[in-house]
């Protein structure tokens, strides 16, 4: 597979694994898992898929989006579902300061509403600022918002830590948002 194939398998991956697996009847367990055998048997994505270059999209994904149980016989999405799955996530103590990426166009609904995790399962946050930026550059000009985390936790809110080290929260009320002046 070249990257441009690797690219479009690990998107369409993520919309099977993260939002649609019934787009191919993919069953998933309460905890997102789905069989590789059932995944790689009904595979009908861009680009043919065997097990070799599903563990190559799986190693090398830059975000590490997906992960293997220690069988190696099920996968499944780190965070970012639309459907409703328990990925058995703990409460973590977050650092003082998350980060979040957004671009002008939500700013006026965010200074309303807080953050909220619109459509999927929580609200996603870095624990760096390049990273927040890059996730933002995705839909235009980035903007930056510092987000007090450690202040929300103090006040009993929930942190959550995902297997690829994307902080998730359930909403962000705008008193615990620092915005760009």
């Amino acid at each position: 597979m070249n990257e441009k194939q690797i690219n479009s398998a690990s998107k369409y991956l993520s919309l099977l694994l993260r939002h649609q697996p019934e787009k191919i009847g993919l069953q998933l367990d309460e905890n997102g898992w789905a069989s590789v055998e059932e995944l790689l048997l009904k595979w009908d994505g861009p680009v043919s898929l065997d097990y070799t270059s599903l563990e190559h999209i799986v190693s090398t994904n830059n975000k590490k989006r997906f992960s293997f149980d220690e069988s190696g016989q099920k996968i499944r999405a780190s965070q970012g579902h639309s459907i409703g799955i328990d990925l058995q996530l703990e409460p973590q103590l977050p650092p003082d300061v998350l980060y979040h990426g957004t671009v002008e166009k939500y700013l006026a609904s965010i200074r309303l509403q807080g953050l909220l995790k619109m459509e999927r399962q929580h609200v996603h946050l870095s624990i760096d600022e390049c990273t927040a930026t890059a996730v933002a550059q995705r839909r235009g000009k980035p903007v930056l918002l510092r987000i007090r985390s450690g202040d929300m936790q103090a006040a009993g809110y929930s942190f959550f830590l995902s297997a690829n080290s994307v902080w998730l929260t359930e909403h962000i009320p705008v008193n615990y948002i620092q915005f760009p002046s």
